[in-house]
């Protein structure tokens, strides 16, 4: 386990036992808002002390709130301060005094307004532990490595109490957050590159858009550099997702409404989709002459086929997207719905499909599996693809991680990423092969004799035991003897009950 990951557990385990009675979905927001202060106070901080040492040279003023919009820092006000409110967290008034900082921050910080938790002060909030839980987020400290690694630890740490608490939430807490192995893998198929822009229609927390920005970090060495596009419809959500945003320094555009109904971005095209709309949504309404639907008008009694139509419709010309989908949407004949996906594949816009594990989510057992879309396999940066797609099972990977959940390893990601690139590559005869139990590169005409069904179980062939060596009648006679040795134990067992049961006056 890393220093990150202890760090992490630590808290967490620390954090949960200072909740008492309270409800996991409520507390959430206790936690996750003194974490956001403690980061932008950090934040603030460090640009604070760099104007008082400037201030001698240039005459620059640390209270100006101008110097911190220019180096895009939030400015926190004397009494939201984390210092100061760490020096009163013993005292009752420690709630209303953590209220008032929330709001003269967003008043000081408009693009925070509406966003902070702001019910310290209410009489169920245990105020005693209200005073341990940010001496406890006190104790996150700056390393020796800089301001910055402190504020990146601050980001680890929100993001995996994010996790901590959809898992303690359980169906509900699917609704704002992706497991973290499942945003990876999107992540790590499409590749996202700087300069681009991407979208999520149904961001929930915004954890798709943390990955994204962390995958360029690491393999392009920079940050800041992708334009981001999101729409989320619960209100307390969108507030997760704004901070989750600003605690790593991401700035995005993210609209409040729900997508389907009402699209807050209808002129936006993005060059990359990752999203994870809710599997199967039944209670939703329709106009029938949106222009959206393409492709064929969806039920409305499933939402999935509506979904991805949206995401179609939101790819520039070069786009691709990677789509989190409960299983049904391979291969459902329901109303119009087989009607759609036949229409997508035959207008060339299905270009990968993934079969996930069981068991990856905090809020479901449907069957997962993901759908990558390009709106052109000719575009030149990538080999022509025109009239194929790619299937990969991966339902014998990942690890369990508890009793009921199971996890895609670091392994498991990059062995399924590499898969879809090498199969998009330019020199794709020499790197990629399909593997019966795996993958198969399959034709549209292939999948029209199947129907139009994409589930990668038809396509791809079953993996061939391996020869261990030992002839089959030997098999056999091994297997035969343990089956004898097996009932023999089986009678054993029943004659002794038998006589147990006679000693104390039962006759069988």
């Amino acid at each position: 386990m890393s220093e990150n990951n202890k760090l992490e557990s630590t808290l967490w385990k620390t954090a949960d036992k200072l909740r008492n009675n309270m409800d996991a979905a409520e507390y959430k927001h206790v936690v996750l808002g003194l974490i956001f202060l403690k980061y932008i106070s950090d934040s603030f901080e460090e640009l604070f002390k760099k104007l008082q040492v400037e201030k001698v040279n240039t005459g620059a003023d640390p209270e100006d709130k101008d110097e911190y919009t220019a180096e895009r820092v939030f400015y926190v006000p004397p009494r939201a301060r984390w210092n100061w409110l760490q020096n009163r967290a013993k005292l009752p008034s420690i709630g209303k005094d953590v209220d008032d900082a929330m709001d003269a921050i967003e008043k000081d910080n408009p693009s925070l307004k509406g966003v902070l938790p702001k019910d310290y002060a209410r009489p169920a909030l245990d105020k005693q532990r209200l005073g341990e839980l940010i001496d406890l987020i006190g104790s996150i400290t700056l390393s020796e490595g800089g301001n910055n690694k402190g504020k990146d630890v601050l980001g680890f740490v929100f993001e995996y109490f994010l996790g901590q608490f959809a898992d303690a939430e359980g169906k509900k807490g699917g609704q704002f957050y992706t497991p973290r192995s499942i945003v990876k893998l999107l992540v790590e198929m499409l590749s996202p590159e700087a300069e681009k822009r991407v979208y999520d229609g149904c961001c929930g927390s915004g954890g798709m858009f943390v990955q994204s920005e962390r995958f360029i970090e690491l393999h392009e060495h920079r940050r800041g550099k992708i334009s981001i596009f999101g729409q989320e419809s619960n209100p307390t959500t969108w507030k997760l997702a704004k901070m989750n945003l600003a605690i790593r320094g991401i700035e995005a555009k993210i609209e409040l409404g729900d997508t389907l109904m009402n699209d807050k971005l209808p002129e936006v095209k993005v060059d990359y989709i990752l999203a994870n709309p809710p599997f199967n949504v039944s209670d939703y309404n329709i106009q029938k002459d949106d222009y959206r639907w393409k492709y064929g008008v969806p039920p409305s009694g499933n939402a999935n086929f509506a979904w991805l139509q949206h995401f179609v419709s939101k790819l520039a010309p070069g786009g691709t997207a990677g789509i989190v989908l409960a299983n049904g949407s391979m291969s459902s004949d329901t109303s119009t719905e087989g009607e759609i996906r036949k229409n997508m594949i035959e207008n060339d816009l299905v270009d990968c499909m993934v079969a996930l594990p069981s068991q990856l989510f905090y809020n479901t057992q449907i069957p997962a599996c993901l759908w990558f879309l390009a709106r052109n396999k000719t575009n030149g940066k990538f080999r022509n693809r025109t009239n194929q797609v790619l299937f990969i099972d991966a339902r014998e990977l990942g690890t369990m991680i508890s009793r009921r959940q199971k996890e895609l390893t670091d392994e498991d990601i990059v062995k399924i990423g590499e898969i879809y690139h090498f199969w998009r590559s330019k020199d794709w005869e020499q790197t990629y092969k399909d593997v019966p139990g795996l993958c198969k590169s399959v034709s549209i005409d292939e999948i029209r004799k199947n129907n139009h069904i994409l589930t990668p179980g038809r396509y791809i062939e079953f993996r061939e035991e391996e020869d261990d060596g030992v002839a089959f009648e030997e098999k056999m006679k091994k297997l035969t003897t343990e089956l004898k040795e097996q009932m023999a134990e089986s009678f054993r067992l029943n004659d002794e009950i038998k006589k147990n049961l006679s000693s104390i006056g039962y006759e069988i």
